[in-house]
């Protein structure tokens, strides 16, 4: 369990800690493709079944690694040429990005990077231009069906909506609901060191690129070069 004595609460191995400066971040090497981030979001926050603040995406479903051996490690898999990771299952949502784009494109201002880390979207002033689609990889906006006022005008409708990180649980001391329902560990909440010290632990490197991981955590991504 991470010790930071500067995150406010400190929980579970899977939660690990939040506080000021947590991150949400996937061990994809743990994920087993369950369901029960998404159903512990839809559950706690009233989700319609249509929507969704955390999906799981997989990739290259059915197939072994090539070689072998990489069956337990994708990363290692994605870093060396003529190698496949085979099936890998990925917790996608919105991470709160450090270098959050979705905040750069923003034309009115509607997503703002606050001081304590979260990435907030102020529903009215969001226009529904999808702008912010477009710009974040990890594909977390999301624009429910509903087609009212002036996104009718420049998108396809609807406010954007995504994963909060559960900022009203944390400020009463919980953790996000996907981690803390998550079964095998796969969703890990910390700031960037304790993160990474728990995949250094479990002996796996982050999925992600290092452009990605320049985006998620800004200069602290160089926690993940050991």
């Amino acid at each position: 369990m991470a010790t930071n004595e500067s995150s406010d609460q400190v929980m579970g191995q899977g939660v690990m800690s939040t506080g000021e400066g947590a991150r949400i971040f996937p061990d994809v090497e743990a994920c087993i493709d369950c369901g029960g981030c998404v159903v512990a979001c839809k559950r706690t926050w009233d989700v319609p079944h249509d929507e969704q603040r955390i999906s799981i995406s997989t990739m290259l479903e059915g197939q072994p690694a090539d070689p072998m051996e990489f069956n337990g490690n994708s990363p290692g898999a994605l870093g060396q040429a003529n190698a496949s990771p085979g099936e890998t299952s990925i917790p996608m949502q919105c991470y709160h990005c450090e270098n959050a784009p979705c905040v750069s494109v923003c034309p009115v201002d509607s997503l703002v990077k606050k001081e304590n880390g979260f990435v907030e979207v102020r529903d009215d002033l969001c226009v529904g231009c999808q702008y912010c689609l477009s710009a974040c990889p990890f594909g977390a906006p999301q624009f429910p069906a509903e087609d009212e006022g002036a996104a009718s005008l420049f998108g396809t409708g609807g406010t954007m909506d995504k994963c909060t990180m559960c900022e009203e649980r944390q400020d009463v001391g919980k953790g996000p609901a996907c981690a803390e329902e998550c079964a095998t560990d796969a969703l890990l909440v910390g700031d960037a060191t304790e993160i990474a010290d728990e995949l250094d632990k479990r002996g796996t490197d982050p999925f992600f690129n290092d452009r990605a991981m320049e985006i998620v955590f800004g200069d602290d991504a160089g926690e993940f070069e050991r």
